[in-house]
């Protein structure tokens, strides 16, 4: 009965149209204080205890990196590094484009941000020389999702807080997927732009390309300051974070100085916005996952599914068509702290890996972003292009087939996410 209240109480919020975060809390105090003895007081404590979880604390450093780096010309520079590299191909400067997304999404964690930063400089550039507008936006549009898969990761830190996986270990597996799919990305422009003869850029010079490399390096640094010192045993991810906001501020005010002393401001105001948004969810969506912990749902789900023998590939095929349908009408950070509690017990009895899961969420996660009624990735590119909502979805259709393939790849080859961990930081033992 409180299983059924719990579940039947969210929807019904959801469906009236109130905000996920205020959804998740009232079903869960509601569901508390009809069904259990627990006092107003101790949800209130659970509540801000949750703040308080060392992992999560890594969510607003890097979100006022992101903020600096998408103010402070980093993105600019990234991309005529990129387009200088690889450029001169058919479709070159698409082709660098998503190159430029990629280098972007490894030190932002963020889509939304990835799409905003280098679509409002390259898409109306590859409108000026010939490339179709629809095209334009939505391969910016496909490869600004790289930013959730590659580390560093938001929806990853929120995965690894709710399931108690290793976020270093997390961060590893997503670098050789992200690459993989940028890979494809590139791949798929490239034959597209053959096909149909679109333009490339004159080929840069050595020395060009040195140039664009050193004006650019002070951003690349920060994918090996972060990395690097997390692997290296120097800092732990949450104080990772903390450097490369400071590390952030200080490239975007004093070494490139396209984000002065005087619009530090503004800067923190917008990361502030972001990360109160996102906490108030978690906060919410940790509540959630307290009762749903406290009924023994997760437990009584995974001995159900054991007892009807459930196969693991049928599993995961109906954990993909869930998530999907979720990713079409919530945000992946409150999708992650919703389900991961319940899916992850289950997952873990059918002996599929919880590093390998983390992937196949972020996956699922990243076509959520390129899908209406709520994309964050088709708002951000209906902003910049000025086309409506409804034409960036259908620019984007042609490469929501490719991750829907990339899905199908990454949920039934795990080696492709655990190859990476496994052999830096050694097997994970399950259960130790």
């Amino acid at each position: 009965m409180t299983t059924i209240f719990l579940i039947t109480s969210l929807f019904a919020l959801l469906l009236l149209g109130v905000p996920i975060a205020i959804s998740l809390g009232l079903a869960s105090v509601l569901t508390i204080l009809l069904f259990t003895p627990t006092s107003l007081a101790s949800i209130a404590l659970k509540f801000f205890a949750t703040m308080e979880h060392y992992t999560l604390m890594s969510m607003p450093f890097f979100i006022l990196a992101s903020a600096y780096m998408t103010s402070g010309g980093i993105a600019r520079r990234l991309i005529d590094f990129a387009t200088a590299a690889v450029g001169h191909v058919p479709g070159g400067l698409a082709v660098g484009s998503v190159f430029a997304c990629m280098l972007f999404a490894a030190i932002s964690g963020s889509s939304p941000a990835t799409v905003a930063a280098i679509g409002s400089i390259v898409i109306a550039g590859m409108i000026r020389t010939g490339y179709p507008p629809t095209f334009a936006a939505g391969v910016i549009c496909c490869a600004g999702t790289l930013g959730i898969l590659i580390p560093p990761s938001i929806p990853m830190i929120a995965y690894s807080a709710t399931t108690e996986s290793s976020v270093g270990r997390l961060f590893l597996a997503g670098f050789f997927p992200g690459i993989l799919l940028s890979v494809l990305l590139m791949v798929t422009v490239y034959i597209y732009a053959r096909w149909i003869g679109l333009p490339r850029l004159p080929k840069a010079s050595w020395r060009e390309l040195m140039v664009q490399a050193r004006k650019s390096i002070w951003g690349i640094l920060l994918i090996f300051i972060i990395m690097g010192g997390i692997y290296g045993g120097a800092f732990t991810p949450t104080e990772a974070a903390a450097v490369s906001a400071v590390y952030a501020f200080i490239v975007a005010t004093w070494v490139y100085k396209d984000c002065p002393l005087k619009d530090s401001p503004k800067v923190l105001l917008e990361a502030g916005k972001v990360t109160v948004m996102l906490l108030f969810i978690v906060g919410n969506a940790f509540l959630f996952a307290h009762v749903l912990t406290s009924e023994r749902i997760p437990e009584a789900l995974a001995m159900k599914l054991i007892s009807v023998n459930l196969e693991p590939w049928l599993f995961l095929v109906l954990l993909n068509v869930l998530l999907l349908i979720a990713g079409n009408f919530m945000e992946p950070v409150a999708i992650i702290l919703i389900l991961s509690p319940v899916i992850v017990p289950v997952a873990a009895q059918l002996g599929i890996d919880p590093i390998h899961l983390g992937i196949v969420f972020v996956v699922n996660m990243e076509i959520g972003m390129i899908t209406p009624p709520v994309g964050l990735n088709l708002f951000v590119t209906s902003g910049i292009t000025g086309m409506n909502i409804l034409t960036v979805a259908r620019a984007s259709l042609p490469w929501l087939a490719l991750l829907l393939a990339f899905l199908m790849l990454v949920t039934y080859v795990p080696w492709i996410s655990t190859w990476v961990p496994d052999l830096f930081l050694g097997p994970e033992i399950h259960g130790k």
